[in-house]
């Protein structure tokens, strides 16, 4: 898709739904290009359609490999905060026709598939600090 064309399609969604900062319409389409390069790369050179957990983590390591130990906060400066605020956006280029879509994709493919701001910060915690609060409450269980 040419660019003029795809920042048409984002400021149309704009129009109807202003949530999400454009940036990240923009992060989202270079993380799908990201995420289809992996998947070529591991199947023969081969493309195919990504799902939603797919894009998902691959939006992650994305965000991680391009913006670092900033991934979180600038995701939740473009009002990115959860898994589903992506799978929204994807759904908003669905619409546009943007991006394509199989019968059996829906919005809920990208609910709660990990914790959005845990897998942002995890990776740059000292290793001491690297527990989740699940795991934390877990060992604190354990220990009294």
């Amino acid at each position: 898709m040419q660019a003029v064309q795809f920042e048409q399609s984002v400021a149309a969604i704009l129009k109807r739904d202003r949530r999400f900062d454009p940036g990240a319409y923009f992060f989202l389409k270079d993380a799908l290009d990201f995420t289809l390069k992996r998947i070529s790369d591991g199947n023969g050179g081969q493309c195919r359609h990504v799902s939603g957990p797919e894009l998902l983590n691959g939006f992650r390591d994305h965000a991680l490999q391009q913006y670092g130990p900033m991934s979180a906060t600038l995701m939740n400066e473009w009002g990115l905060r959860k898994c589903q605020d992506v799978g929204d956006m994807v759904f908003h280029l669905i619409e546009e026709q943007v991006f394509g879509k199989q019968d059996s994709d829906r919005r809920e493919d990208f609910s709660e598939v990990f914790d959005f701001q845990e897998a942002l910060t995890l990776p740059f915690l000292p290793k001491k600090r690297r527990q989740t609060p699940r795991r934390q409450a877990h060992a604190q269980r354990a220990v009294g």
